[in-house]
């Protein structure tokens, strides 16, 4: 049995909380009968990671696990989550809600004790998120009209529907648009809390708390949930998987649709037809993504050129490059390098020739 975090270290009818201490932030994490489990495993980890890291007199956050009603509640795993604090309870300013989401979320969100409470609170709260499918109670509570937003992939259209006055983010891993903050599914709440952490107490504290956390990268907003060129290999069949397979592996490669349709030993128009058939897309398409998804890694993980990174990811020119990134991820090479670029060393610049 998980109990609520800090449950015990907050009194919930007291006055002061109205005013609380400097630096101290109230973190409260929505859940109910149903919950997915990590989804507020996850933040608070990261929360409590945090306090351990500071060197200070008094801890940055004050973590609270909250239900509609309060005591133990059942996750959708099964794990029982004791000693949360009925919502009603809460009294003052929080500085940051993060709601859950989980397979119950629609039943949270039809009885609509939750959406209401968030509504009523969402003035008093300086950060409202949402985990997953944890964006349903926030487009319930009126929210999230006129925001940008995350979900879980899969969601995302019904997401659209209930909330057609939100702009739903189909491939972030979180976004970011004050006063909502909100993620994909499960793991990226971890990415989207060490941000959080990142805004309040700065980078280096962030980058400890990954480092304590064991966390391979600190994934900014804006990545990508899923590889569009792994999805497009779903319901193709064997001798077209084969050939995506080996698109992938060779991006700078001649690529044309005649190329690929004699290597596939079908005529181009054949070739075109069964491809866009079986993958969803056209073959330009598909290349398209494969070379913008292998220059993404060069501009993560190397200082090479741009010049550099167009001709290793297949692009020829920086010029198409450009065109390609902006196409389809709204943002020039450059910026995109300055925004999701990791710490390495530097590496020597490719003189690979398409092959």
């Amino acid at each position: 049995m998980v109990r609520g975090v800090g449950s015990h270290d907050i009194e919930t009818a007291d006055p002061a909380m109205t005013a609380p201490r400097t630096r101290e932030r109230l973190v409260v994490l929505v859940g109910y009968p149903g919950v997915q489990t990590l989804d507020l495993v996850g933040p608070a980890e990261v929360f409590a990671a945090a306090n351990l890291r500071r060197d200070a007199a008094q801890t940055p956050y004050r973590i609270v696990v909250a239900s509609p009603r309060g005591g133990t509640i059942a996750a959708g795993s099964g794990l029982r989550i004791a000693d949360t604090l009925p919502l009603a309870s809460l009294r003052g300013r929080i500085d940051t809600l993060i709601v859950a989401g989980g397979p119950a979320v629609q039943q949270i969100v039809a009885q609509g004790d939750v959406p209401a409470w968030v509504s009523r609170r969402r003035h008093a709260v300086r950060r409202l998120c949402s985990v997953c499918t944890g964006a349903f109670v926030l487009g319930a509570a009126g929210v999230l009209d006129g925001r940008r937003v995350a979900t879980h992939w899969s969601a995302c259209d019904a997401l659209a529907r209930a909330v057609p006055g939100a702009s739903v983010e189909r491939d972030a891993i979180f976004v970011v648009d004050p006063p909502v903050y909100s993620s994909a599914g499960v793991t990226a709440a971890i990415d989207l809390c060490l941000a959080l952490v990142e805004e309040d107490l700065g980078r280096r504290t962030a980058l400890a708390v990954a480092r304590e956390l064991v966390l391979y990268l600190r994934r900014p907003g804006g990545q990508s949930q899923f590889s569009e060129s792994l999805a497009a290999q779903e319901a193709a069949s064997d001798g077209i998987r084969d050939l995506l397979a080996w698109v992938q592996e060779h991006p700078a490669s001649d690529l044309r649709v005649e190329r690929l349709a004699k290597r596939a030993g079908m005529s181009p128009r054949h070739f075109a037809r069964v491809f866009r058939s079986e993958t969803g897309v056209t073959p330009g398409v598909f290349v398209e993504a494969v070379r913008v998804e292998r220059a993404k890694l060069y501009l993560e993980d190397t200082d090479w050129s741009l010049a550099g990174v167009a001709e290793r990811a297949g692009f020829g020119s920086e010029d198409s490059l450009w065109r390609s990134f902006r196409r389809r991820l709204g943002v020039a090479p450059r910026d995109y390098r300055k925004r999701f670029s990791r710490p390495r060393a530097t590496k020597a610049q490719p003189s690979a020739k398409p092959s």
